[in-house]
């Protein structure tokens, strides 16, 4: 147990904490600066998680499930809550505890278990219903890669997997693939919204749905419904499927000159949710939707047919000059909704050299817990790659799971804001709901559609005001606890509940912050920070996020600092804040925070992954690794800044959404010469060969798929690693600067500018 915790830094348990120890009050707590935040990846598989065959014993006050911190009283056969204190007697099946005869749930290091959850249900578990939904508004080269990336996706996917196509332009075709002797398909028009009930009626499927209604024992899946015209199980429609992709054709409809296609996506996906609302309650489905362009047609319209009319800029947004923009947000809020009060997930592939409309959509992707790929065509290696690895099993499975909820328990004292990642609030109040909101808020229980491996959620906890139930309590609870209880069907059907509970110390930090120094993560409270801002950048209109962000890391450096008053150069930071600086720098130039060069659909994307990827991932968002590989030298790792840029060197720069080998100059030109196809030059060889195996070992377990860029410096794309370095050499002193570096230029301060601003900032009276 201890290795693992060491080498991760998430632990067993997946949690990772802004503050490692909390004080006690309110007032104390707003002084810490940056918030009480904790991160959980849900679901992050690992070999020291036992899975017990039953269900947990829950306390009938808070609920909280049995756990190794409970106080247990053997001979009474009573267990102790430690959330709430409620004595709770353990049932006769547990008659046999004793000191040395322990359920697994209160072996000290199970502080995350899971418990197979028995089915009550005697119907087999429904199969997961995979719908695709393809956009035929697209050129005919992109149709071909889609049709190869499709044929490809249906092969791998699990047989008992429900299969449904529907393919979109002017107008939306629902195939029916129960058929395939003749192809039949149902119409309907993209330039009106269309109800649910329409949906259903238009298709056949109106009267198998009845509200609410259980499954009949020995019925199939869909009684009497003819939803199995429309969803297939993959082995059974494989043929139909391959054969109806091959026929598909390009969207008819003429394009006059100067216009864009009638792309009708809004209406598509409300048809797509309409026919999966015949599904039995409790069936996990995907709607994977292929866009090529953006919607010009129908409802979530996001610009006009007219190709004069650019498609709307984060400018036009701050001008409240993009017309179609709050009104398609709107419809996606309502699609939202209703995927989500029937569990069903969106899944977003946009490939197009223009936005699709990836920012309107964000609310629905994001609240369903979808996935979300952006690339420049259907045949770049990002969109390619990535798709297969949704539908690929074994170690490199995405681990996809169904219908989850996380509710969180925590000791009587803390209350929750609210969370920051792709769930929904489920509304339900308790006495640890806080009254200020923070991202989906007003609850202790959020659900999650889709979920998986990866899925990591962001809580933000504020403490009770009434300072005197902590101060009273002090002598007797030195411990907090916090419970995370995420049920979810996993690929296989079994429903699986797992409970972390973890623990920490209270700490009086009007005596003395040492301890509470000592317990900050700086890392997580980077990613924290980048969240919140990120959040607060979308929630508030005349929000300026680096005024922000620099306000708070000035607070915090003159309440944790040494320092004389009004003496910068007397200015140290303790070991446990000394990075943090370094990432306020990298998070003020990312492209969380500059959206000048990137379109509202980029911004959007990049939020989305920044909110549901782990610490570690979304820490090299804001900040990328850089490793230097020479000849002399193994290689290492190198600082971010322009000065680590030598002729005789590779660099290789990895900012998670695109992964960057630099050759420098002289390393170029020796390349070009083929020196190292030489057998006298091996060396070199290998010395160009280390960059591009880490680079694969990098983009094989990452999803999405980063894109990579190989260049040379003074080339074209050095773009791509220039923009991310620290510009310590400009054109203003260039001339200091050592032969073979690079300057950038820039008018951006440097880290050494910025931490000289900060020093004198902190230490003001």
């Amino acid at each position: 147990m201890s290795e693992i915790a060491s080498t991760d830094p998430e632990g067993v348990d997946g949690v990772r904490m802004t503050w490692n120890v909390w004080p006690r009050t309110k007032v104390e707590a707003s002084k810490c600066v940056i918030p009480l935040a904790a991160t959980i990846a849900l679901i992050r598989p690992s070999p020291d998680i036992p899975r017990l065959p039953y269900a947990p014993l829950r306390c009938k006050t808070c609920t909280s499930a049995l756990n190794p911190f409970c106080r247990v009283d053997f001979t009474a056969k009573i267990w102790i809550c430690p959330f709430c204190f409620q004595r709770n007697h353990f049932p006769p099946h547990y008659n046999a505890i004793s000191e040395t005869n322990l359920p697994g749930e209160l072996y000290p290091q199970y502080t995350t278990l899971e418990y197979a959850i028995p089915h009550s249900d005697p119907n087999p578990i429904p199969s997961p219903v995979f719908l695709f939904l393809l956009d035929t508004c697209i050129i005919e080269e992109e149709i071909n890669f889609v049709k190869s990336a499709l044929g490809r996706a249906i092969g791998l996917l699990p047989d008992n997997a429900l299969v449904g196509f529907l393919s979109f332009g002017t107008q939306v075709q629902v195939h029916e693939l129960g058929f395939s002797d003749m192809s039949k398909v149902y119409v309907f028009r993209g330039s009106k919204e269309i109800p649910k009930d329409q949906i259903l009626e238009h298709l056949g499927l109106a009267s198998s749905v009845v509200s609410g209604r259980r499954p009949i024992k020995g019925v199939p899946p869909f009684p009497n419904s003819g939803v199995s015209r429309f969803l297939l199980p993959a082995s059974d429609c494989e043929y139909t499927l391959n054969t109806l992709l091959e026929e598909l054709q390009r969207d008819q409809w003429p394009v006059p000159p100067g216009k864009r296609p009638a792309r009708c996506t809004g209406v598509a996906l409300s048809v797509a949710a309409g026919l999966l609302s015949a599904c039995n309650p409790g069936t996990g489905a995907r709607i994977i939707a292929l866009v090529g362009g953006p919607c010009t047609e129908g409802p979530g319209t996001i610009v006009s047919k007219d190709l004069s009319d650019p498609v709307r800029s984060h400018k036009d947004l701050d001008k409240d000059a993009a017309p179609y923009f709050k009104k398609a947000v709107k419809f996606y809020e309502g699609l939202a909704k209703q995927l989500v009060s029937q569990g069903h997930v969106l899944d977003v592939f946009a490939s197009a050299l223009d936005q699709v409309g990836v920012a309107e959509m964000k609310v629905a992707v994001e609240r369903t817990g979808g996935l979300v790929v952006l690339s420049e065509s259907f045949g770049h290696s990002v969109f390619k790659d990535s798709f297969k690895r949704v539908f690929e099993d074994g170690e490199q499975s995405l681990g996809l799971c169904f219908n989850g909820t996380l509710e969180i328990n925590c000791s009587k004292e803390i209350k929750i804001q609210g969370v920051v990642g792709p769930c929904t609030s489920l509304e339900k109040k308790g006495p640890s709901v806080a009254d200020t909101v923070i991202g989906e808020g007003n609850t202790t229980v959020w659900k999650m559609c889709g979920l998986d491996k990866s899925t990591c959620l962001t809580v933000l906890f504020d403490l009770s005001s009434s300072d005197r139930s902590n101060a009273s309590g002090a002598a007797v609870n030195q411990q907090l606890y916090l419970q995370f209880l995420t049920s979810y069907q996993s690929p296989d059907g079994q429903l699986v509940l797992r409970v972390t509970t973890v623990t920490r110390r209270w700490v009086d930090s009007a005596v003395s912050t040492e301890e509470l120094v000592q317990g900050f993560d700086q890392e997580t409270a980077a990613v924290v920070m980048a969240r919140y801002a990120s959040l607060k950048m979308e929630t508030e209109e005349t929000f300026d996020a680096t005024r922000w962000l620099d306000r708070f890391l000035i607070r915090l450096c003159s309440k944790f600092g040494d320092y004389r008053k009004d003496d910068p150069s007397s200015f140290t930071l303790n070991p446990s804040f000394s990075l943090f600086p370094q990432f306020m720098f990298n998070l003020r130039r990312s492209q969380f925070v500059q959206v000048f060069n990137n379109s509202p659909d980029e911004t959007a994307y990049f939020r989305m992954l920044l909110n549901r990827e782990n610490i570690s991932n979304a820490a090299v968002m804001i900040q990328p690794s850089l490793i230097s590989y020479s000849f002399n030298s193994l290689p290492a790792p190198a600082l971010l800044d322009v000065a680590s840029i030598a002729a005789d060197r590779i660099l290789l720069l990895d900012s998670y959404f695109s992964v960057v080998i630099f050759h420098g100059m002289t390393i170029a030109q020796w390349r070009n010469l083929g020196y190292q196809n030489q057998p006298e030059h091996q060396a070199f060889a290998q010395l160009l060969r280390a960059p591009q195996d880490d680079a694969q070992a990098v983009i094989r377990d990452r999803f999405p798929v980063p894109r990579l860029v190989v260049c040379d410096q003074h080339g074209s794309q050095a773009r791509f690693l220039l923009a991310k370095l620290n510009p310590s050499a400009t054109y203003n002193n260039a001339h200091e600067m050592a032969a073979g570096s690079d300057v950038i230029f820039t008018d951006d301060v440097s880290l050494q500018v910025f931490f000289e601003h900060l020093q004198r900032l902190a230490v003001q009276s």
